[in-house]
């Protein structure tokens, strides 16, 4: 069956959201958590980092196991994101 533009358009916004909002609750959660300091990057510069990293993990999920959803995919995406914002910060000086 063919999938029309809107469709696809909607699967794809779908398919990168966990993603999306991940990074973005990653990197608010840690300006209101952490203590201000200097920051390496940018709010938004560490969003798209995060967002980069986490579609990468989708997609490798979507890939290994056949399948979206699975919540191994999940784990990996909250791992991945999580070390990623915490090399980003500069956890290791804390």
């Amino acid at each position: 069956m063919f999938m029309g533009p809107f469709a696809a358009l909607d699967h794809a916004v779908n398919f990168v959201a966990p993603a999306a909002a991940l990074a973005l609750l990653l990197v608010l959660g840690g300006r209101i958590l952490r203590p201000k300091g200097p920051q390496a990057l940018s709010w938004w510069a560490q969003v798209a980092i995060n967002f980069v990293v986490g579609c990468g993990v989708l997609v490798a999920g979507l890939v290994v196991l056949g399948r979206d959803g699975k919540m191994l995919t999940y784990a990996a995406l909250v791992l991945a994101c999580a070390s990623c914002q915490w090399l980003l910060v500069r956890g290791w000086r804390s």
